[in-house]
């Protein structure tokens, strides 16, 4: 199979966005992706991230693409869990502490940042409008961080999401409390979980 054979099979096989990374581990030499784009089979949307012309733009799994320590939270993880009806108007992202925000920013990004050693807790896969995947807080987290952040939410989202996690049957009520005890809202979400179960 030659070079050009190998990134058609790649650009099927994800969809029609691939990255300079999955053609490296595939052994595509960069100059395959550089012919494609001349040729109009590529576009390089991003330092190392092409997409076929004929893919819908998926936003969310292309900011992921270029910016992989990120991870979508609080209102965006909401409403990929389906706990909103609202469409996020700015993507909201969480990375650790001490990671330069000003590319995020730029980008439109609401930013919140927390200690490395909480940052992978509760990452899960979640599926954009478009079906990709992106990574996601789980709801217990999201709704931690949601209540942790109650005083710049807007309060009818807090409640709607909390209404709506306590009717779903893959809600997880023992990691909840346990997520709370670590980010010390453990009260507070109990007098939230009290009024509403």
């Amino acid at each position: 199979m030659t070079g050009a054979e190998k990134l058609e099979s790649l650009i099927l096989e994800s969809c029609g966005i691939i990255t300079t990374m999955q053609a490296d581990t595939y052994a595509i030499h960069r100059e395959y992706l550089r012919e494609f784009v001349r040729l109009g089979k590529l576009e390089r949307i991003a330092h190392g991230v092409y997409i076929a012309p004929d893919v819908w733009e998926d936003k969310m799994m292309l900011l992921q693409l270029r910016k992989n320590k990120m991870i979508y939270s609080h209102e965006t993880a909401l409403f990929l869990h389906d706990l909103t009806d609202r469409d996020p108007l700015t993507y909201c992202v969480t990375v650790p502490t001490g990671y330069n925000t000003s590319k995020l920013t730029q980008d439109g990004l609401t930013v919140h940042t927390i200690k490395r050693d909480l940052l992978e807790l509760g990452v899960c896969t979640a599926k954009t409008s478009f079906g990709n995947d992106v990574r996601a807080y789980n709801m217990e987290r999201t709704i931690c961080d949601i209540v942790r952040d109650r005083h710049k939410q807007d309060a009818i989202v807090v409640t709607d999401a909390l209404k709506r996690y306590t009717k779903r049957k893959d809600k997880g009520l023992n990691t909840l409390m346990k997520y709370s005890e670590l980010f010390r809202i453990e009260k507070v979400l109990r007098n939230y979980l009290e009024v509403l179960l």
